[in-house]
């Protein structure tokens, strides 16, 4: 393989570094890193790539200097080690411009997210953070936690994240989750929530359901291969059947949950969609919407406003694009 592999992506999507699977050479990374420099990247993807710890240092630097990168992906076991950890970190801390970060299938441990956590939490730019399938627990919630300030809140995060995806992390407990629908409760940014393949069930399923009806922000949670039974979808269906929610996408795949029940809530959530279009026309073109209209792509591809059937782990702002 030689270093056209980096400039026949650039050239497929303008703007774009996507390479998936690869080992790649040291001409290969000077390429990436001079891309980077040269502030003609907006995404990087180099998810579940083979690369030495010096080159990963020299794209981190790479990330540190760049002023366009607005989305990076190092999914699949790139960052690999503590190590590799803090060279992220550094770079996050320099770094103003990235605005999504997947990390998901890194094994981070609460000791990852303890080295990270300055950099996430005080980036000026960052809404989007993938960390599914890293292997965290309680402490780590409690920084992520930390990300999502509530209105009027003294918090270190700028921004505040709007999609955060912790699917299959399951030594998260009870407490932790607990915590989690607190902070969702009354977050003033959240929009995205995915939580696919924790081993949730009824009694936690139940908080977070509160949590959902408290919201003022949050239009998609996904609870995909969760444990869950009827008992959890009946709580959803008088939640949204009774309660004024924003919520727009509920992700019931994979679960214990009749079909009739997942249509129902199907059905009440297509009805609030639908009243909003309605009232937002009336209010003529000029109006203001009623939802913000946000730059990323939900976790799943598929049709909004229903309880969706399929699903796709982590890649959701790269689904597009993603080769």
């Amino acid at each position: 393989m030689s270093c056209s592999l980096v400039d026949t992506f650039t050239k497929m999507l303008p703007g774009s570094i996507q390479i998936t699977g690869e080992t790649l050479s040291g001409a290969e990374i000077k390429d990436i890193c001079d891309s980077l420099k040269e502030n003609s990247v907006r995404l990087l993807s180099i998810r579940g790539c083979q690369l030495s710890d010096r080159d990963f240092g020299r794209v981190c630097r790479g990330v540190a200097e760049s002023h366009s990168l607005a989305q990076l992906n190092m999914n699949l076991g790139v960052v690999s080690t503590i190590s590799r950890t803090k060279h992220l970190a550094d770079a996050l801390k320099t770094n103003r411009s990235i605005q999504t970060l997947f990390l998901h299938g890194s094994p981070l441990l609460d000791a990852g997210l303890v080295t990270l956590n300055t950099a996430l939490s005080t980036h000026p730019s960052l809404v989007s953070l993938d960390l599914g399938d890293c292997m965290l627990g309680d402490e780590a919630l409690r920084l992520i936690c930390a990300m999502l300030p509530p209105d009027g809140a003294k918090s270190a995060c700028p921004t505040g994240l709007r999609e955060l995806t912790l699917s299959a992390n399951p030594s998260i407990t009870t407490k932790g989750w607990a915590r989690l629908a607190i902070a969702v409760a009354h977050s003033s940014q959240l929009r995205v929530l995915n939580l696919d393949y924790n081993p949730l069930g009824d009694q936690i399923a139940g908080m977070l359901a509160v949590a959902v009806a408290s919201s003022r922000t949050l239009e998609v949670l996904d609870l995909e291969g969760t444990g869950l039974t009827n008992q959890s979808a009946q709580v959803f269906l008088e939640m949204v059947e009774n309660y004024p929610t924003c919520l727009r996408v509920l992700v019931l795949a994979e679960n214990a949950i009749s079909p009739e029940l997942q249509q129902q809530i199907s059905d009440l959530l297509s009805e609030g969609e639908e009243e909003d279009d309605k009232e937002g026309e009336a209010r003529g073109s000029a109006a203001i919407p009623t939802r913000e209209k946000t730059a990323w792509i939900p976790h799943s591809n598929s049709h909004p406003q229903m309880v969706l059937l399929t699903s796709g782990l982590g890649e959701s702002l790269l689904a597009e694009t993603e080769m």
